[in-house]
């Protein structure tokens, strides 16, 4: 139930973005920053360093938001989030505790030696843009809102061996025609 009213919530704050930036941008940080500190800082206990973090995400969104529609807000901002902390971890000189920090969230500290985030992400997005409408319409729900394939079964009404077919389709399409460098990092950073 609590689910439904997130997800309810962010459908709200994507339509109000969309209709009216400033006020939806205003109460989508109203709404998510607490919590995307939280996140930040259960990860890497800096206040300044995670407050920096989280205000380059919503710099990030910010501008992006006439270019990029967000299928799950929510998912989006923490997945920003998470790759930002990561970034910072990356440009480090490691402690024992940084690496320990680094192997609970499942990201090996190379994982993005040859493109920033930024550069990574567009990439991605460009060739998964290039996928048939329902192929990336389940991929994205599948990857980047990590909707069970049931789930997605459900909500767009085919079988869940469809939803496999769409999601395999999709990443033969990304093996295919990614560089190979990068192919390392769909699967460190989205295939986890």
């Amino acid at each position: 139930m609590q689910h439904q009213v997130l997800q309810s919530n962010d459908q709200e704050l994507q339509q109000l973005l969309r209709t009216q930036p400033k006020l939806g941008f205003d109460r989508v940080f109203e709404t998510y920053w607490q919590r995307l500190f939280s996140y930040a800082y259960q990860i890497y206990a800096d206040e300044s360093i995670c407050e920096d973090i989280v205000q380059e995400v919503f710099v990030s969104l910010w501008e992006k938001l006439e270019h990029t529609s967000i299928i799950n807000l929510e998912g989006y901002l923490f997945r920003a989030v998470k790759y930002k902390v990561f970034n910072h971890l990356r440009d480090l000189k490691f402690t024992q505790e940084h690496q320990e920090v680094l192997e609970q969230i499942a990201m090996p500290a190379r994982a993005e030696a040859n493109l920033d985030y930024d550069d990574f992400e567009n990439l991605v997005h460009r060739e998964i843009d290039k996928l048939p409408p329902k192929c990336k319409t389940v991929f994205m729900l599948s990857r980047f809102e990590e909707v069970s394939n049931a789930e997605i079964a459900q909500k767009l009404n085919i079988s869940i061996r469809t939803v496999e077919k769409h999601i395999s389709d999709a990443l033969k399409h990304l093996k295919s025609n990614l560089p190979v460098q990068e192919l390392s990092l769909i699967v460190t950073l989205m295939f986890q």
